[in-house]
């Protein structure tokens, strides 16, 4: 898939944002990246998921989990181009566990997916929630990467597109110094 086609599919779907955002990692941007808007039209998360499952298809994937509410329709576009079964990973209390009796089996190969990557908090959370089920994370597929690639979750990562997007600490944002009202447009309340 091009990079072109990607950031066609994202204008498209009206997934990049531009303004003064607090994200979900608590930083702010000027832009966001509404990725939830890709799973609105199966055209777009199919083609998508698609290209991100193909990057794994030799990984003997046995399982794709992700962070609900983001990555619960992903994990089922990329576990459906596998051929193989998924779940979600949701917070109770504040922490991210395993609910409706979904497991991951001790020595499980899984596949961890998210829609946008910025921190990597949710992710690394859901490696965590996997590896302490006894299951072996083979890697991490995300939409989009907004880090251009920088970031680390220990085992191989893959993105359907890079985006280095600068994002700030609250007092350090240029927009709030300028005054510029800041927008929550993500779906978890901060801390």
């Amino acid at each position: 898939m091009t990079r072109e086609r990607v950031m066609e599919i994202l204008k498209e779907a009206g997934v990049l944002l531009e303004g003064h955002f607090q994200l979900t990692s608590g930083r702010h941007s000027d832009k966001y990246l509404q990725c939830a808007k890709i799973f609105q039209d199966t055209r777009y998360s199919e083609e998508l998921c698609a290209d991100l499952a193909a990057k794994f298809k030799d990984k003997n994937v046995e399982l794709v989990i992700g962070p609900a509410i983001g990555a619960i329709s992903m994990s089922y576009e990329v576990s459906r181009h596998l051929g193989v079964r998924n779940i979600f990973a949701e917070r109770e209390n504040g922490a991210m566990t395993l609910r409706r009796s979904f497991t991951v089996e001790p020595g499980q190969r899984v596949l961890v997916v998210e829609d946008v990557v910025t921190t990597g908090g949710s992710v690394r959370e859901v490696i965590d929630l996997v590896r302490a089920q006894g299951g072996e994370v083979i890697g991490v597929g995300v939409v989009v990467d907004r880090t251009g690639g920088k970031i680390d979750f220990g085992v191989p990562l893959e993105s359907v597109i890079s985006i280095d997007v600068v994002s700030f600490e609250p007092e350090d944002c240029p927009l709030c110094k300028a005054g510029v009202s800041v927008v929550k447009p993500g779906s978890r309340n901060l801390k």
